[in-house]
């Protein structure tokens, strides 16, 4: 799929220089990648104190063979 996008040169440029990627292709798509990794890792984040666990589960003894 062809798109054409207004994207700022300026800040193009710098990710470009900053991720030493051989295409304006490749930076945005990096970039894309990045942003969703982000956005679902503070997802996670935000369960933290939100799931309650079994008071009788004992992890400890799981790691015992």
């Amino acid at each position: 799929m062809a798109t054409n996008l207004a994207i700022n040169e300026q800040l193009l440029g710098t990710a470009y220089k900053i991720g030493g990627y051989r295409t304006k292709k490749e930076t945005v798509n990096t970039a894309l990648e990045e942003f969703i990794k982000r956005r679902k890792g503070e997802d996670l984040i935000g369960l933290f104190g939100t799931i309650e666990y079994d008071p009788s589960y004992d992890y400890k003894k799981i790691r015992t063979r």
